[in-house]
């Protein structure tokens, strides 16, 4: 190539180069938080603290002395006044944890489950996030469960959706069979790549590939070691989430994305603090991608 030929394409190269990405082409994925951060108080102070630091979607994951959340115990008047106290703090709420019981006949589990998808569906929730089960003894019941629950979700317009969790769903080829038995399009995955960590020690980024093509929201938290803490500040842990995020944006991922963890404080503005860090921390990762 001749110097002048070579000078003509490096010019061409240095005005094409920044266009391959532009502003329209970053992830304008949703970030919200779930009420896990503020767990050692009540329900109300992390609404609060939720308000406080900007957000305005959350979800029930997570408990708290004195209140049910969404359990098949509650009523129906107890989930019309939990609504209102979040609608009051300018809160949406999206989804919440699925406490579906697995040791009793599967007659009962169904029966429970669907109590909590009307329930969901009373709380204007659009998902329900299962874990899974540990026992091995429970799979076939969890497996029924879920298929039925999905189809009726579905006339209720909620989404059955499935989090890595150890045990039935602890990676990405217990995940796979998950979704293979409950055999249902109402049934897919949120993902979470520290608890990759923590209940496998394998690579999240490994593991999502595999399964990014199902995955249609992501709880957000940060793991070290196997077995080690979660209530720890994005990035620092081991979870390279502008790898994981990478992945999901080139499977089409929509969001949204739910902080699920923060490191513990002794007062909840500092949860709130370090919320909005963690928020910050996901911002930045999408930027750069």
């Amino acid at each position: 190539m001749s110097r002048r030929r070579f000078i003509q394409s490096t010019a061409v190269l240095a005005v094409a180069g920044p266009s391959v990405l532009t502003a329209a082409d970053k992830p304008k994925w949703e970030i919200g938080c779930f009420n896990r951060p503020w767990g050692a108080w009540d329900y109300d102070t992390a609404l609060i603290g939720l308000k406080a630091g900007g957000f305005k979607l959350t979800g029930l994951v997570g408990d708290h002395k004195g209140d049910l959340g969404l359990a098949a115990n509650a009523t129906p008047e107890y989930i019309t006044a939990l609504k209102k106290r979040i609608d009051e703090r300018g809160l949406t709420p999206n989804i919440a944890w699925l406490k579906s019981q697995h040791n009793l006949p599967v007659e009962q589990s169904i029966a429970s489950c669907r109590k909590l998808v009307d329930y969901a569906a009373q709380l204007g929730l659009k998902y329900l996030l299962s874990g899974g089960v540990s026992a091995a003894s429970q799979y076939d019941n969890y497996y029924a469960t879920m298929a039925d629950a999905a189809k009726y979700a579905a006339d209720k317009g909620v989404n059955m959706v499935l989090k890595p969790h150890g045990g039935s769903s602890g990676a990405s080829d217990e995940v796979i069979k998950c979704l293979e038995k409950v055999n249902h399009p109402n049934f897919k995955v949120w993902f979470d790549a520290g608890n990759i960590i923590y209940y496998t020690g394998k690579d999240p980024v490994a593991e999502l590939k595999p399964i990014a093509k199902y995955v249609t929201g992501f709880c957000a938290k940060d793991c070290a070691e196997q077995k080690t803490a979660v209530m720890i500040q994005f990035g620092t842990g081991k979870v390279d989430f502008q790898a994981v995020f990478k992945v999901l944006k080139e499977a089409g991922f929509n969001g949204p994305v739910m902080i699920e963890c923060t490191a513990p404080a002794e007062t909840p503005e500092q949860v709130t603090v370090n919320a909005v860090a963690n928020r910050k921390f996901l911002e930045n990762v999408f930027a750069e991608i």
